[in-house]
């Protein structure tokens, strides 16, 4: 019988995004995100496919979108055409913590300069959709790069081909046994 995949048409996702990676984030081997950018600016911050969140079965205990004492990423407001307000993220700003059932605690973080738009309110009622539709309903933020930053606003992110031969890798290290080069996902 044939392959019918080809002929599948591509998801909404992939027709009007650009996938970018930041992989290993703050030195941490295989935690990495998605960056979702449209042709509007606007990214959506998501968890890649390699994320250990996303591996081994994991279950999601908390998500919280509080950074600190004094600063709750739920306490973002925008308004406004030019979405005044909102809080202004540089590529390292935590914007979640979650934790998994195992105790594990994972940092996300915004991988992009820019304008907090929204956190996706709805993982804290259905943590499950981080597991079950990270590029979609399961998002963790939606950030606004500046006007002027919008070119440049990926660069020290890879591409998806870039991301796909990091995973080849880090599945050919775990192939070949021991070695010095960065431990396996």
């Amino acid at each position: 019988m044939e392959d019918l995949d080809h002929n599948k048409a591509p998801s909404v996702i992939d027709r009007y995004y650009t996938r970018w990676y930041k992989t290993d984030i703050k030195g941490k081997n295989c935690e990495d995100q998605c960056v979702l950018q449209h042709s509007n600016r606007i990214c959506v911050i998501t968890l890649a496919e390699s994320h250990p969140i996303l591996q081994n079965g994991n279950t999601i205990k908390s998500i919280n979108y509080q950074i600190s004492a004094g600063c709750s990423r739920l306490q973002n407001k925008v308004s406004g055409k030019s979405k005044r307000g909102g809080q202004f993220l540089t590529e390292l700003a935590p914007l979640c913590r979650i934790t998994c059932t195992e105790g594990v605690e994972y940092t996300i973080y915004s991988c992009i300069r820019g304008r907090l738009l929204e956190v996706n309110e709805g993982i804290l009622e259905r943590p499950e959709l981080l597991l079950e539709k990270p590029s979609t309903e399961g998002y963790i933020a939606v950030i606004l790069p500046k006007l002027e930053e919008s070119k440049t606003v990926t660069n020290g992110l890879l591409s998806r081909e870039e991301y796909e031969n990091i995973l080849s890798k880090r599945t050919s290290s775990t192939q070949q046994g021991p070695k010095t080069e960065p431990e396996p996902c």
